[in-house]
């Protein structure tokens, strides 16, 4: 199987690629950005190969995907007590991905957890 081309959305998340990028190459990531860089270029890795990858457990945000007129999906970046995950949508174009944000977990057993969440909008064709 072909693998998925990730994007960035934007404007925010793009912006936040990049500069994690910039500071990795400036060898200028403070500890808690190398540990952020490591998890989101794994997952990433994993989200082009295979969406479902087991690992990322992901899921569809009905809540999110009824607000933005797409399905959205949370995967997981890491666990515990710094938890974290990233939200994506497929598009805009065939096999691609595109990553719309990445949050601390929301207490989503708390009403309109989800509706706090900004996401990043899909890039242009």
């Amino acid at each position: 199987m072909p693998a998925y081309t990730i994007r960035m959305g934007i404007p925010e998340m793009e912006s936040f690629w990049q500069d994690l990028l910039e500071k990795k190459r400036s060898n200028a990531l403070n500890p808690d950005e190398v540990d952020l860089f490591t998890r989101f270029g794994k997952a990433i890795q994993n989200l082009s190969a295979n969406p479902k990858h087991p690992g990322l457990k992901t899921h569809e945000i009905k809540p999110l995907s009824k607000k933005y007129d797409m399905r959205i999906w949370q995967s997981y970046l890491d666990q515990g007590k710094t938890a974290r995950r990233f939200y994506w949508a497929y598009g805009p174009n065939r096999m691609e991905i595109t990553i719309l944000g990445i949050e601390p977990h929301p207490e989503d057993k708390k009403s309109g957890a989800y509706s706090r969440i900004k996401l990043s909008e899909l890039p242009d064709e």
